[in-house]
């Protein structure tokens, strides 16, 4: 229940940061595709992130981890191409996706938190 209740949250953070970003298109602003989005992003964060996180090790050190945004990106750009109707125009809009999408992620986690108490 609580991996529902988290895939909702960002799926709707997904949605969102779409809406906010003209260089991220969600195709007819679809709950589903958003979904999709929402779990393969999941996904390669669970898998292919912690790998390519060790593999740039050196880089993440001499960056004092900022390449970590990178990675993140990179992340959004690989999501586009695996889910038809998400498309993203280029690292910088993934870069700046990434960002948005957590704060976004973190507000309505907050308001969820709120809620239970």
């Amino acid at each position: 229940m609580k991996f529902i209740v988290q895939l909702i949250i960002s799926t709707l953070a997904v949605l969102i940061t779409a809406y906010l970003l003209p260089g991220v298109q969600i195709e007819g602003n679809n709950f589903f595709i958003a979904l999709k989005v929402a779990a393969v992003l999941a996904f390669l964060n669970a898998i292919i992130k912690p790998i390519m996180i060790v593999l740039t090790i050196p880089i993440t050190i001499v960056t004092l981890g900022f390449f970590l945004l990178a990675i993140n990106a990179f992340i959004i750009l690989l999501a586009s191409r695996l889910v038809d109707g998400f498309h993203v125009d280029g690292f910088w809009w993934a870069l700046l996706f990434s960002l948005i999408l957590s704060v976004v992620t973190s507000i309505l986690e907050s308001v969820k938190k709120r809620d239970e108490q």
